[in-house]
C-alpha cells in the first residue's frame, strides 16, 4: 500500500517492511521481491526513476551555469562548481603522476556529484516522497497499492550498477595499457612470482573481484543503515499517532531532536560515501593504467 494508506495505528515491523519494498516490475507479485539474488527480469522503477531525476538535476544545473559563465563576476553556483572541479582534479593528479586519461576527471566528478545527490535524498522526510508518489499513482493512474523507496543507493542494484560500470572500465584499460598478454601475466605471476602460479591466479582473481564489491557494498551498507535509522526515528511518533495524548506530545520533541541530530551526522556520511566511491574509482583506474601491475 502507499504511505498515505498506512493505518493510523502503526505496526513497526509492517511499517519498515512497507518502506523497504521496492516498486518492482517483474518481481514476485506476492512478495514484491526478485525471484533470486540475480534476476534480470526484475526492474526497480523507484531506484531508476530517482537516479534519473538526480541526473536531470545535475544536467540542468550544468547547462544553466554553462550558459552564463563569467570569469569576472562568477555566480555562487559557478564558484561552487569550479571548487568541485579543482578538488576532483587534485584527487586525480595525486593518483596519476604522469598525464592522466582525459576521461578520469569528468568521470570522477560525475560520480561524486551523482552519488552525493542520490544519497542526499535520504535527508528528505522518510514518508514524504512515498506519499507524493502514492497520491499521484492513485489520483492519475488508479493505482491502489504503490511501493516506493526513494533512496536509489539504498537499493543494492544501483550501487552495483555503478560499481560494475567502473569495473568494466578497469578491465578495458587494464587490457589496453598492459596488452592481452600482459594482463594474463598479471594473473600468472602477481604477487608471488613464477613459482606460485596457482596461488597467484587465485589471489589476483580475489583482488579483481574485490574492486566492484568494495565499491558497491560499502555505499549500499551505509545508506541502507541510514535509511533504517530514519525509519526508527519516524516510528517514535507514528506508533502513537492513533490518538492525540500527552504521550504523543512527549515523543514529538524527542523525535525532532533525534531526527535533527542524525540528519547532521548523516550529512557527513553521505558526503564521505560519495568521496570514497570517487577516490576508489580514481585509484582502481590508476592501477589499471600502470604497466607493471
Amino acid at each position: 500500500m502507499s504511505a498515505a494508506e498506512t493505518p493510523q495505528t502503526v505496526n513497526a515491523v509492517e511499517y519498515m517492511q512497507h518502506h523497504l519494498t521496492d516498486w518492482c516490475i517483474g518481481c514476485d507479485p506476492a512478495t514484491h521481491k526478485p525471484a533470486g539474488l540475480v534476476d534480470f527480469h526484475a526492474f526497480f522503477v523507484d531506484a531508476w526513476l530517482m537516479a534519473a531525476v538526480c541526473a536531470l538535476i545535475i544536467g540542468f544545473i550544468a547547462w544553466r551555469v554553462g550558459r552564463s559563465l563569467d570569469a569576472d563576476r562568477p555566480s555562487g553556483m559557478q564558484n561552487l562548481l569550479e571548487a568541485l572541479v579543482e578538488f576532483v582534479n587534485g584527487q586525480v593528479q595525486d593518483v596519476f603522476t604522469s598525464r592522466a586519461n582525459p576521461l578520469i576527471g569528468p568521470l570522477a566528478l560525475t560520480i561524486f556529484v551523482w552519488v552525493f545527490l542520490m544519497n542526499f535524498i535520504d535527508l528528505i522526510p522518510v514518508d514524504l516522497i512515498p506519499q507524493i508518489v502514492g497520491w499521484i499513482g492513485h489520483t492519475f493512474f488508479g493505482m491502489q497499492h504503490v511501493y516506493f523507496r526513494a533512496v536509489p543507493t539504498a537499493n543494492l542494484g544501483a550501487p552495483f550498477g555503478l560499481a560494475l560500470t567502473v569495473f568494466a572500465l578497469i578491465l578495458f584499460y587494464s587490457i589496453k595499457i598492459k596488452g592481452p598478454v600482459g594482463y594474463v601475466k598479471m594473473f600468472l605471476f602477481h604477487p608471488f612470482g613464477k613459482y606460485f602460479v596457482p596461488v597467484n591466479i587465485v589471489m589476483t582473481m580475489i583482488e579483481e573481484i574485490a574492486k566492484p564489491l568494495s565499491l558497491a557494498l560499502r555505499l549500499f551498507g551505509n545508506m541502507f543503515a541510514g535509511e533504517l535509522v530514519f525509519m526508527l526515528i519516524a516510528l517514535l511518533v507514528l506508533g502513537h499517532a492513533d490518538t492525540l495524548n500527552w504521550g504523543l506530545l512527549g515523543w514529538m520533541p524527542l523525535q525532532m531532536l533525534a531526527g535533527l541530530g542524525w540528519s547532521i551526522f548523516h550529512i557527513l556520511v553521505i558526503t564521505l560515501q560519495a568521496f570514497i566511491f570517487m577516490v576508489l574509482t580514481i585509484v582502481y583506474l590508476g592501477m589499471a593504467h600502470t604497466s607493471d601491475h
